[in-house]
């Protein structure tokens, strides 16, 4: 005699799901996924240094709504990284709002009714959401802040760094929230260039990566995700590009005026190959090049340069000292 259609149930053995069955267990499956890696909402933001990143950085996350405290060591920095900031907001809002003087006054004001200064990163960050540091590229300076805020920071505080040719790996070592920590790489001038590079090491979670993509985007950027890799995405290929460009130099191939304008006008870049290292800084470029050849010595794309050496020890490091391989009035 056959057992009834619930016997098998009864004795302990599952019945097939049905199609519908099957379906809602997938959904459902589903939502648990999404509600795991539920994005952290960032409305309060901390900005460590007052320089021209971290202030580009405090002004664009202040004008799109955000709580923003801009950190670094002095008042006098400060002062003049918010007469920075609001200096430019006034050159933007020239144009965003060109007959309406009012209506570019009152977001003037808003945004700055967003922002505060503070000399005490420990004070400020017991409520923020997000850290964003955007100090000098050394590893020990960076891992000491890092550790530091670590202490006092929330548990589901998320850290970043704007770091551009450090591994974002090495700093988060430095916490015990390496799954909050991540890469936020902005271009310079912050305001104005849409692309920030979303860094996401092995250890980094979902739910941060996901949350640092969202806050990009509420800044009004374009992210795209890159791997922790030497220069990311952009550096990785720029800066091999201008070392090939001295290296063409210094073998005498061409002068560096034919190279500026061969890359102008070959290949519609805005600027040459070195007057783009002027303007970024040669000390800057040294410091990165020396960095990836540290890495990976045996990489010719990453080998330093006899004449850049010679100029970054003569002090002649571009636009911002009046020479590098130009001269600047």
């Amino acid at each position: 005699m056959s057992p009834p259609p619930s016997w098998a149930a009864a004795c302990g053995r599952p019945r097939p799901l049905t199609p519908l069955a099957m379906a809602l267990a997938r959904a459902a499956s589903s939502a648990a996924a999404t509600a795991a890696v539920k994005k952290l909402i960032v409305k309060h933001v901390t900005v460590i240094g007052g320089g021209l990143m971290g202030a580009g950085i405090a002004q664009v996350a202040a004008a799109t709504g955000h709580t923003v405290v801009l950190v670094d060591q002095t008042d006098e920095i400060l002062k003049n990284s918010r007469k920075g900031i609001e200096d430019s907001l006034k050159r933007m809002t020239k144009k965003m709002f060109t007959d309406k003087p009012e209506a570019a006054a009152q977001f003037i004001e808003k945004t700055l009714k967003n922002l505060t200064v503070s000399t005490d990163p420990v004070a400020v960050v017991h409520s923020t959401d997000l850290v964003v540091e955007a100090i000098v590229e050394n590893l020990q300076v960076k891992n000491d802040l890092f550790k530091r805020l670590d202490k006092f920071a929330p548990e589901n505080t998320i850290f970043a760094s704007n770091t551009s040719s450090l591994q974002i790996t090495d700093i988060a070592n430095s916490t015990t929230r390496q799954d909050r920590f991540g890469g936020l790489h902005f271009f310079n001038p912050v305001p104005l260039m849409k692309l920030v590079e979303v860094v996401k090491t092995p250890m980094t979670s979902q739910k941060t990566f996901e949350s640092l993509m969202e806050f990009t985007k509420a800044l009004g950027k374009n992210p795209i995700s890159c791997k922790d890799t030497p220069g990311f995405v952009v550096n990785r290929l720029l800066v091999p590009y201008l070392m090939e460009a001295v290296r063409l130099y210094e073998r005498g191939d061409a002068s560096k005026e034919d190279i500026d304008v061969a890359m102008k006008l070959g290949a519609g870049y805005p600027m040459g190959p070195f007057e783009l290292l002027d303007y970024v800084g040669l000390d800057t470029s040294k410091y990165i090049i020396d960095g990836w050849h540290s890495l990976e010595p045996n990489n010719p794309l990453f080998a330093p340069s006899p004449l850049l050496d010679k100029l970054v020890e003569e002090r002649k490091m571009g636009k911002k000292t009046g020479e590098g391989f130009y001269k600047y009035k």
